[in-house]
């Protein structure tokens, strides 16, 4: 797999990318994505079950953006579309009850989103993206951290206007791994003495030695990028994908030959949340340590609902 910017392209890809650029808007000054020409690679490992079986697939060439959407880059998709993100608005009782056991009272529903604080998750009424922590707190200085307290549906809205998509979780991890299918960090195998993502380090939630420097989200770019070019695809924030999620979706897939771009499943399935429509998250965030979720892991995948907003939670564009 090679990787290029919006210089050094070869030749022979040349069409394709002029064809792309102006077939939409993600020629944006804010907007810097990494050209990936695709490839074949084993996607999944035996660590997890639900990563499991490791299985050859393959993907087209496409491109991702170089870093998660950052604060600055969402306040301008909301100054001009009027967007209001899903933890801005009052939850729907019809929706929300869809994912309750059946005869669950309903509660006082007041926008918000969930924060991690003081070692738990809270629901904090006014967490939202401009307020990471709820009313009080702000994004001023924070302009080039990653955007978070943004659903599938807000992340998905502003790939939209940036001309792009969402990355399938296939190219998501094609992109992880910078085209060495048996990596298990973006980086290589081992893990570094020195900090290669924002990740928890020490006793999760206990102790956190900040070797990295950051207590939450860090500034994208902070980090050395993988080979590919690409920041923070470990740590800092997980991303959403386009795929639903299914625990079954690769043991699917294992007697099937090389799977060629692969699209997810058609509907979601989480045995552990069986009423809940869920996608695939990607990454890990500046909460996993090795004791706790290990999800810096290329092959890591996790899942949530599609309207959840966390504060550990970003995306970034492909197109």
């Amino acid at each position: 797999m090679r990787a290029y910017h919006s210089t050094g392209i070869p030749s022979c890809s040349v069409l394709f990318v002029v064809l792309m650029l102006s077939s939409c808007r993600c020629s944006r000054p804010e907007t810097d994505f990494v050209f990936l020409d695709g490839g074949t690679f084993v996607m999944g490992s035996d660590e997890e079950p639900q990563e499991s079986p490791a299985h050859r697939v393959q993907v087209s060439p496409f491109f991702l953006s170089k870093t998660e959407v950052t604060n600055a880059q969402f306040a301008r998709f909301v100054a001009e579309t009027k967007w209001v993100t899903t933890a801005e608005r009052t939850p729907d009782w019809e929706v929300l009850r869809k994912q309750l056991p059946p005869g669950t009272t309903k509660p006082e529903l007041v926008a918000g989103s969930m924060v991690f604080t003081a070692r738990q998750w809270v629901w904090t009424n006014g967490a939202d993206w401009r307020h990471p922590e709820g009313p009080g707190s702000s994004i001023e200085g924070r302009e080039q951290h990653p955007v978070v307290h943004v659903s599938w549906d807000d992340a998905a809205a502003y790939a939209k206007w940036a001309g792009g998509r969402l990355p399938t979780e296939a190219e998501w991890e094609f992109a992880a791994r910078s085209g060495t299918s048996g990596h298990r960090f973006t980086w290589g195998d081992e893990w570094p003495a020195k900090p290669l993502a924002n990740t928890w380090e020490g006793e999760f939630p206990v102790t956190n030695s900040l070797v990295d420097g950051a207590a939450g989200t860090a500034p994208v770019r902070s980090y050395a990028p993988n080979a590919a070019g690409l920041f923070d695809l470990a740590g800092n924030v997980w991303e959403w994908t386009a795929d639903w999620y299914r625990a079954d979706t690769y043991a699917a897939r294992a007697d099937g030959g090389v799977v060629v771009n692969p699209q997810g499943p058609d509907s979601a399935l989480d045995p552990d949340s069986p009423l809940e429509p869920r996608r695939v998250i990607r990454g890990g965030s500046f909460l996993c340590a090795p004791n706790y979720c290990a999800s810096f892991r290329t092959s890591a995948r996790r899942s949530t609902t599609q309207d959840s907003s966390l504060s550990h939670l970003g995306f970034r564009v492909a197109k």
